[in-house]
């Protein structure tokens, strides 16, 4: 009998079945196992965090004081909101280059019609027409990509440019000065005010229950399907290590002025697309296209509907991202969305181990990169360092995650793991 034609009592014992990790010591082992075939999971970029921090908390005592600390929370929030986004994107292998000019275009827009009297509209109203704006924007790019059949690197270049001249003709034809103020004390108020010390705890603690809850609930429905789970001990410390992370992040913070709203905001959209990633349909279809787009079409999901909604969930987290950026200047200009906002959002998504090469990464890499960015930013700031030097560093960082990336791939290829 031939080896295309084995029975499985002639398979060896590890084709047939995969033992399950029953106990802590078993668990790390499997995961050293797997680090060793190139799954690296978040480990990198928690290194990497960790350095960092050392380095520049070294070299200035000021970089661990609790006002930095509120500083690096609000500088990392745009960041963060936009590179949500780019996760979606890379996930199928695509790149978007106009997300930063889109997100300039719904924080133009929104001050537009801010503007008292002229139209004078109520923020919800405004803040909705601009994300419906932006996320028109991302379909029409993922109409084009997928219907033309025209790559994504192409059409995001072509809109990266028709944008941004967007912006400089709605600037130019509503200011003479170059910069419009945003006079909506809510809006504002999105990246600048703070929560009272109580609201923080309150939602601080909040959010650990609630994602105990969920696993708590996760791992008995596991167990009653039958379902292989991770060992109770592993599950405990995870959670801890959660409740202690963010207990110290709202204790730290209300040493300051408090736990910054946008952080709030930031928070609502991780856990919001994070379980449309990691527990719906759609978001399953999103990692098979971006896996296999052939397979994923065979086995029936509408591949090109897919990715229209991806770059529309671009679009969207894009322009979120601009009234972000344009609450905390408290106004736009005709530099909106230009400098090195592209290079970080899309940096942000790959430093936090968002595969390049499509179908790899979790929501959760938008905000582990984008604090490596903001961290690597804010010690500079405090070091004085110049905008040229900033970009090399900052340019280098993404090289050595890119480069990271590629070699995990190439290490799970010749182990058999992908």
């Amino acid at each position: 009998m031939t080896a295309d034609t084995q029975s499985p009592e002639e398979l060896p014992p590890i084709s047939r079945e995969r033992k399950e990790p029953t106990n802590v010591s078993e668990y790390f082992q499997a995961w050293w196992v797997k680090v060793q075939a190139g799954d690296l999971g978040f480990l990198p970029i928690i290194i990497g965090l960790v350095v960092i921090i050392l380095i520049f908390g070294t070299l200035d005592s000021r970089y661990f004081s609790e006002r930095n600390f509120t500083n690096l929370l609000l500088q990392m929030a745009p960041f963060a909101t936009i590179a949500i986004g780019v996760v979606f994107v890379l996930l199928l292998a695509e790149i978007d280059l106009a997300i930063a000019f889109n997100s300039a275009v719904g924080g133009v827009i929104m001050t537009l019609l801010l503007r008292p009297d002229d139209p004078g509209w109520p923020w919800p109203v405004a803040i909705g027409v601009a994300l419906l704006i932006t996320t028109a924007i991302g379909a029409v790019m993922g109409l084009i990509v997928t219907k033309a059949g025209v790559p994504s690197f192409v059409v995001s270049l072509a809109f990266n440019l028709g944008l941004n001249g967007v912006v400089l003709i709605l600037m130019i034809e509503f200011s003479s000065s170059g910069t419009i103020r945003i006079a909506d004390q809510t809006v504002r108020d999105i990246s600048n005010a703070f929560l009272p010390d109580a609201w923080g705890w309150i939602l601080g603690l909040g959010a650990v229950a609630a994602v105990t809850g969920a696993e708590i609930l996760k791992y008995w429905t596991r167990q009653q399907r039958g379902l292989p789970n991770k060992p109770v001990g592993i599950l405990g410390m995870q959670l801890g290590g959660l409740a202690v992370i963010v207990v110290g992040a709202v204790w730290y913070a209300n040493t300051d002025r408090g736990v910054p709203f946008v952080m709030v905001v930031l928070g609502f959209f991780l856990v919001f697309w994070s379980f449309i990633a990691g527990r719906t349909r759609f978001g399953r279809h999103v990692y098979a296209v971006g896996g296999n787009p052939e397979a994923a079409r065979r086995a029936g999901i509408n591949v090109d509907r897919v990715k229209i909604a991806v770059f529309m969930i671009g679009g969207f987290m894009a322009g979120v991202g601009g009234i972000v950026i344009a609450s905390r200047l408290q106004s736009v200009a005709t530099n909106s969305g230009g400098g090195p906002l592209l290079l970080n959002v899309i940096a942000a998504a790959v430093i936090g181990g968002t595969s390049l090469f499509g179908g790899s990464g979790k929501v959760a890499s938008a905000l582990l990169g984008a604090l490596v960015i903001g961290a690597v930013d804010n010690g500079m700031n405090l070091q004085n360092v110049n905008s040229g030097v900033k970009f090399v560093v900052t340019g280098l960082v993404l090289l050595a995650a890119v480069l990271a990336d590629a070699f995990a791939k190439r290490r799970q290829a010749a182990s058999g793991v992908r």
